[in-house]
């Protein structure tokens, strides 16, 4: 059988000319329907900017609706919430309907640390009602497939596929909310991939148990590794699941006996690459049955549980990231740098997982070792600290009319571990849409954005911008 991996020389097809539709109606086109491209689309729209989101999927919400990712990280300092406009209002979205996991805390303080459990048909709704809300088209079923130059610095189109076939879509102003950073790298910016050699972060395919005895997990082991009892240690040393290696296991509530999973790795994933992609999918998937298997056999609450449901999405956490104005190190993080230009801040750890061969010699650590290690890697900063993130880090270097959103934001990458988490993702997401509707109203340039208006427009809308220092 031949190989389908796009590492491999084939041989070149030239298109044939065609005409296709345009729809160059547009002031802003968004594309990728996320966190950060539905906050970006979602403000865009708000500041009167006709804007289009673009989505490959059915659905909005990318990671936290079809990746099944079980609960938001990245709201808070340790002391207050930080992750505030448009991010604030999914968090207490969230929370006002997700009685089944919230009714016990009515009385939780509007600011108060929290990592908002995710329902992930109810974030859906959230999502749709947002970016339809603020007065936003949308177009799903639709995926990027090229992007038309109109000199070396500006986009002049971009090409789509959907059920028309080929379309033609041209605005003022782009957002690349890919999360792979398709749009920009397409268009020529200057991109950095993953660490040295390529290095990628594993990915997981999250997934959904329901029928868990609640009962009987109140008074069992954690499923987290740093309980000594937890089954993932017996797990990854039974032969029958023999996809199961590590220990990252992580559970939360989405419902009565329904839980999400962001659990395991899935090793050497690269979500560039359409056949690694997909059959990283069909291991996430087969992990996925292991798991409800092994659970099942190794803890008393999971004995009648069915898998529910695998993310239509892998979680992938990590690929290109775009050289823009401003880079954000992992010195900047360290001291919790301010930046007069700063769009918001984030105080999540440096959260980079890392290789198969590390993973399995965690496996052989004690408890104690592991959390030295996990310390040592994360980073975390003091309580009551953040990173301000640039509007610089929004802009590539050397592209006229283009804004990035969320993962794919300039940065090295370990700062990045901080960046792609879905609070900062919605953070980005709504700069990036403001910025890109102010450039529309005047000369479509990004570079040349108002950032004092864009951020006292940011803090408008509830925005966590202090002055900087």
């Amino acid at each position: 059988m031949s190989s389908l991996s796009g590492n491999e020389k084939k041989a070149d097809y030239v298109l044939k000319p065609k005409t296709i539709p345009l729809d160059d109606s547009w002031d802003v086109i968004v594309v990728g329907g996320g966190p950060a491209g539905c906050a970006a689309a979602a403000a865009s729209a708000r500041e009167g900017a006709k804007t289009l989101l673009i989505e490959a999927t059915g659905v909005l919400g990318g990671m936290g609706t079809a990746g099944l990712v079980p609960w938001f990280c990245g709201y808070d300092d340790g002391e207050k919430v930080i992750a505030r406009g448009l991010a604030e209002h999914v968090r207490l979205s969230l929370q006002r309907n997700m009685k089944f996991v919230y009714e016990a805390r009515k009385d939780l303080p509007k600011n108060a640390p929290d990592s908002p459990a995710i329902d992930p048909e109810l974030l859906k709704r959230i999502y749709d009602d947002m970016v339809t809300g603020a007065g936003s088209s949308i177009l799903f079923h639709t995926k990027l497939a090229s992007v038309d130059m109109k000199d070396d610095s500006s986009v002049d189109a971009i090409i789509a596929a959907n059920k028309s076939g080929l379309v033609a879509f041209r605005a003022k102003v782009y957002v690349d909310a890919t999360g792979d950073g398709d749009l920009a790298a397409w268009a020529g910016a200057v991109v950095e991939k993953g660490g040295e050699n390529g290095a990628l972060q594993p990915g997981t395919m999250c997934f959904m148990i329901a029928n868990i005895d609640e009962e009987r997990l109140a008074v069992g082991p954690s499923i987290h590794c740093y309980d000594p009892d937890s089954p993932i240690w017996k797990i990854i040393r039974d032969d029958k699941y023999p996809d199961i290696i590590d220990l990252h296991s992580c559970f939360r509530k989405i419902g009565p006996g329904v839980y999400g999973l962001n659990t395991g790795h899935v090793f050497d994933v690269d979500n560039t690459d359409p056949e690694n992609l997909s059959q990283s999918i069909l291991l996430g998937r087969r992990m996925a049955g292991q798991y409800r298997d092994a659970f099942a056999e190794y803890h008393p609450a999971f004995a009648d549980c069915f898998l529910a449901a695998t993310g239509s999405l892998l979680g992938i956490r990590e690929t290109r990231r775009i050289i823009g104005e401003a880079y954000l190190t992992v010195d900047d993080y360290l001291a919790a740098r301010s930046f007069p230009d700063e769009i918001c801040r984030t105080a999540y750890g440096l959260d980079v997982h890392g290789t198969k061969a590390g993973a399995i010699q965690a496996a052989k650590m004690t408890i104690d070792e592991l959390k030295k290690l996990n310390q040592e890697i994360v980073c975390n900063l003091k309580p009551g600290t953040s990173m301000g993130v640039p509007y610089r880090c929004l802009t590539p270097k050397g592209l006229r009319n283009v804004l990035a959103a969320g993962r794919c934001i300039s940065t090295d990458r370990r700062v990045n571990g901080t960046v792609r988490i879905m609070a900062c993702c919605l953070n980005t997401g709504e700069a990036a849409g403001i910025a890109a509707a102010m450039a529309a109203k005047d000369t479509g340039d990004v570079h040349a954005v108002d950032v004092k208006k864009l951020r006292s427009t940011l803090k408008a809308h509830g925005a966590y911008l202090p002055d900087p220092a």
